[in-house]
């Protein structure tokens, strides 16, 4: 079956998410994502907390932006949770906002090159690797973790949007994470240039996930189709055709459906900000959508 989840996004106060994940845990959902939005709640923390509080649900962390992080944080937060709670944590790395990065003064000329830069030595220092590298940015003498995850080579994901970035996902990535700005169109254009990436690496065979947020407006709460229709227009997508999905259990597991005869491997969908029942939108993904979704 096609994996579904759901997003606790940042708007909601930390202390809300763990009785999100009592629900989530209780209803059955596969996977709960969380963001680390400047200036809003921190990702590894947050996973850890909802990792701890639930002991069956995926927790995914989408995503981390790199410019924030050295790659051996990255790395020894990641093998953390691998290892405390093996099988269970996502992570995906990416970009960031430029404009937050800038306020913290961590952005750099070159995102691409440091997400390449990062991707390889996060994904080699996971593998268990002693890494030396003097690149652009990522720097690191003769690192090893002490405690790398027990299965090799524990994916990380990369959030990209424009051509390059899909390219170079595929070229260093282990699965892509795409925004909810994303519709079945664009999903097709970014498995191809994810596979573009992969053949020019050499990495064509083997799975790569795709996994796609869906924003979505779900009957439970009042006047959903507006709510949907506010959030595009804030967030300059307005003019995008076919993006998001407001309505029933049905309406929205055919929205899943679409984006994954485009290509996408899971969909995680994603409640409008201003969304009046967290802890029933999760019950909805769960006990309602994913019964529909094949």
């Amino acid at each position: 079956m096609t994996p579904l989840g759901a997003v606790f996004r940042p708007q909601l106060a930390p202390e809300r998410l763990r009785t999100v994940c009592d629900v989530a845990e209780g209803a059955g959902l596969e996977e709960l994502w969380l963001w680390e939005d400047c200036f809003s709640e921190g990702g590894i923390s947050t996973a850890a907390a909802a990792l701890a509080w639930t002991e069956r649900v995926r927790v995914g962390v989408g995503l981390l932006p790199v410019p924030l992080r050295n790659v051996a944080i990255t790395a020894m937060e990641a093998a953390s949770l691998h290892r405390m709670f093996p099988g269970r944590a996502i992570l995906a790395v990416g970009h960031g906002v430029q404009d937050w990065m800038g306020q913290v003064g961590a952005r750099v000329e070159s995102p691409v090159t440091l997400l390449r830069e990062h991707l390889l030595a996060l994904r080699a220092l996971l593998g268990g690797e002693r890494v030396t590298v003097d690149g652009r940015y990522v720097k690191l003498d003769d690192v090893a973790l002490d405690w790398p995850p027990h299965t090799p080579r524990s994916g990380v994901l990369a959030g990209a949007t424009g051509p390059r970035s899909l390219r170079l996902s595929g070229e260093a990535a282990d699965g892509t994470l795409l925004t909810a700005a994303t519709n079945a169109d664009g999903v097709r254009r970014a498995r191809q240039l994810v596979e573009e990436g992969r053949a020019a690496a050499g990495r064509e065979a083997g799975p790569h996930p795709l996994v796609v947020y869906l924003l979505t407006a779900t009957a439970t709460g009042p006047d959903a189709a507006a709510r949907l229709r506010a959030e595009l227009v804030a967030e300059g997508l307005a003019s995008v055709p076919d993006l998001g999905i407001a309505g029933d259990a049905k309406a929205v597991a055919d929205a899943v459906q679409r984006l994954v005869e485009a290509g996408a491997d899971s969909v995680v969908l994603q409640p409008t900000a201003d969304e009046p029942d967290p802890e029933g939108f999760v019950r909805f993904t769960a006990e309602e959508v994913r019964p529909l979704v094949p």
